[in-house]
This record gives structure tokens, sequence and C-alpha cells, in this order.
């Protein structure tokens, strides 16, 4: 696929740009009238594209309501467990602990492009993929998330899993299920978390959170000022229901499309679903790509997802490096967005194939992938993590966190990670009579 050029238009702004400011120098009058008129006619148009008819036949294959997405599903699913494995809680610690080390290691490059970031390591004589954090970073001092800063995300600094979305929304999906309905939540019961807990959001989340704060429904939260919805955002918050229903993808799926449901559409819903689904297939597979494809079965199958997904399948043999693949993606969809749902799939499919059984160095060539650096590293620690188990990520990777994870959340700034598995546990244990 490919975008439409704007450059004309960018290109106006620049000269609009240029001539205000030779404008301020000359102490011109009617300058605050003169912009007036152009937010206007900027808001006229983004209202008008807002209210373009999307292709007919590209939307009868990607519904957004739940039963008709079951409809659209290529395949019959199956529960995989009649009752929890002896070695799940391992899996179940494997999975979290990498999601939170692959998120620390692609932190502090986070919106980096691959060429940034391999020079970056070339200037630390640090070998990449990297087989431990970074060393350094050019932002000092500088807060991200509220709490941390970025030296926290430092290998010599580490202490604790620092402040991050990816590591914030997993807590949080545990708490909407504790204080919601448990595994027969919707997304009354997630919109009531976010506003409870959710102090910071961007794009399609920060978009949702206003529009219910301002009264919207939580049906209606995604609908309004949201260009987002086929974003990462709720894909990077799927990985909880993962945990909760592990070896039943159904359900996983489920409970990913209601909070999903919150801020996305489309493919936004889909990305979550997919990943949620591919994480409890991962559980009791034991292979990523039998989990990937698990996911897709929960899905619909002519979804632009799928087909990335699925073509990302096809190749991932013949990619080289993480270099490679992140070009591949690029070639494959040019001009996206670096935090869409859709490319950086690809790039977690591609991880996984990269890194073998090593899941440090899984999320590693995440991270050297770039894109949404973080975001990707922590999806494909999570399905590494629970094929793999603990056992399976090497020490230095996470005893560093001495336990704790940080919040910037509202309620508890630290929490007890062993805790948080024993919770994910308990709700685990109930989802295998579902």
């Amino acid at each position: 696929m490919s975008y439409t050029d704007i450059y004309g238009i960018n290109n106006k702004l620049y000269m609009f740009k240029q001539y205000l400011a030779m404008c301020d120098d000359l102490k011109c009058e009617g300058i605050p009238e003169t912009i007036a008129k152009l937010e206007k006619e900027i808001e006229k148009a983004t209202k008008e594209l807002e209210t373009l008819t999307p292709n007919a036949e590209m939307t009868a294959a990607e519904p957004d309501d739940y039963n008709e997405i079951l409809k659209l599903r290529p395949t019959q699913t199956k529960k995989f467990f009649e009752k929890l494995p002896v070695d799940f809680r391992k899996k179940l610690a494997g999975a979290i602990y990498s999601r939170f080390a692959g998120c620390t290691l692609g932190a502090p490059v986070e919106g980096w492009t691959v060429t940034q970031i391999e020079d970056y390591a070339k200037q630390l004589n640090l070998e990449y993929p990297l087989s431990d954090y970074w060393t350094d970073t050019p932002y000092k001092n500088q807060p991200r998330y509220r709490l941390s800063k970025f030296d926290d995300y430092l290998k010599q600094n580490l202490n604790s899993v620092p402040c991050d979305d990816d590591v914030g929304f997993t807590i949080l999906a545990l708490l909407i299920a504790e204080e919601g309905k448990g595994l027969d939540l919707d997304t009354e019961d997630v919109a009531k978390a976010w506003v409870k807990y959710v102090t910071e959001a961007y794009t399609a989340e920060d978009a949702a959170l206003k529009n219910l704060k301002a009264g919207i429904p939580s049906k209606d939260a995604a609908i309004k000022d949201n260009p987002y919805f086929e974003w990462i955002g709720a894909d990077i918050r799927c990985d909880g229901y993962g945990y909760m229903a592990p070896g039943n993808p159904e359900l996983a799926a489920k409970l990913a499309y209601y909070d999903a449901y919150l801020s996305h559409r489309r493919n936004g819903i889909y990305g979550s679903m997919f990943f949620a689904a591919a994480i409890s297939a991962a559980f009791a597979l034991g292979d990523p790509f039998l989990a990937i494809e698990e996911g897709l079965k929960q899905i619909p199958k002519d979804c632009r997802l799928a087909k990335d997904v699925r073509w990302a399948m096809d190749i991932r043999h013949t990619v080289k490096d993480a270099h490679h693949a992140a070009d591949l993606v690029d070639q494959r969809f040019p001009g996206m967005h670096i935090v869409h749902t859709l490319n950086n799939a690809c790039l977690v499919v591609f991880a996984l194939q990269l890194g073998g059984n090593d899941i440090g160095k899984i999320f590693s060539n995440a991270v050297f992938m770039a894109h949404d650096a973080d975001c990707t590293a922590a999806t494909a620690g999570s399905i590494a993590g629970a094929c793999f188990g603990l056992t399976e990520l090497d020490k230095h990777w996470y005893e560093c966190f001495n336990g704790k994870a940080m919040s910037f959340y509202n309620g508890p700034k630290e929490y007890d990670i062993e805790n948080l598995i024993d919770r994910y546990m308990v709700i685990a244990e109930k989802s295998i009579n579902k």
C-alpha cells in the first residue's frame, strides 16, 4: 500500500510559516485573524475526511462487531488445557519477565531509526543485537513517564522495571479483571479502570480517555477525534489477557477485544486479539510460530493484519538480520507511521525468527528493527517467554529488577512482580472452566 502524497500541502504550510515569521518581524497587523482563517479551513477539511466512506469490500472483510468477527475467522478453534500444566507458573514468569525485559531494553531508543540505534551501539562499543542493557543515553536526567528518568533504564542503574506504558497496561489488565467482572469483563469495566488509574496516555488512548471524561459512553469513546484507531496501542495492552486465559486462545482474544474496543477499531482491534491469542496458545504449544498460527485463527481471515502476518510468516526464513527485517517492512508499508499495528506485527514475527530459542536475542533483535522498538520487543518477549519459560531467559535480564515493577498510574507506584504472577495464576485457574 502507499499513502497519499501531501508534499504540496506541506510545502504550502512551510511557506505560510515563513510569511508568518516575516510578518512578525515587520509587526504586521491582522496576524491572528489570518491564522484563525487557516485553522477553520483545516478543521473543515478534517471533518470532511472523517465523513468519507471507506472501501465497501474492505469494510465487509473488517467488521468491528465481535460476533461478525467470529463469523469471518478462518477455522474453528480449540482449548488446549483441561487443567493448568505443572510448569505453567514458570512459563507465566517467563512471559512476564521477558516482556518487561524487552520493554526495558527498547525504551531508551523508542522512536529512533534503525541507523540511529546501530550507530549508537557502535559509539558505545556494543555488539548488536545487544546481549545486555544499554550503558548510556543521550537523554541524561531527562524524565520518562513522570516517575522514571532515561538513566534508570541503563545497565548500571537498573534496580526495578522502570515506568513504561507497556508495563503499566500489563498491570492494568490484571486490575481490570480483578475489579471488574473477571473473565466476563466488558468494555465498561475497562473504561472505569482507565478513568480511575490512567494518568498519562497517547494517540488512541489519549483520545478515548478524553472522550470518556467528556461523558461519551465507552462504546463510542474510540470514534471522536481519533485517527489512531489502527495504531499499536491496543495490542500493547493485550498480553495480560493471554496470561489469564492460557491454552484458550478464543477466550484470550475475546477479553482483548473488549479492551481494544474502548480505543480502537478494525485492525487496531485485531492486533490485540491476535497477540492475546498467540500468547495464550504459546503456553500450550511451546513454538512461537505455531502460536502465531493460532493467533491468526482468531481474526478475520481476509483482514489486512491477517494478510500481512501471513506475508511475514511466508518470508521469515529469508530474513538475514534486524536491519534487513526493517527494510522489508518499510518496503511493504512505505510511509506508514512507526507505531502502526500492521508493520510492527510483522517485525515481531521476524524477531521470533532471528532469535530462535534465545529469548534475549529475540527481543534484542526486535529493538534493532526500530519502529516501536519497546513495544515489539515486549510483545516478542512475551510470546517467547510463554513458549520457553523463565529458564530460557538469562538471569542478567531480570535479576536486576529485584522483583519490582514501577508504575506511573494512580495507585501503588511499585508492584511486586511475583505477586503479579500469583494474581494472574488465580485468574488463569478459573479460565480452565470457561
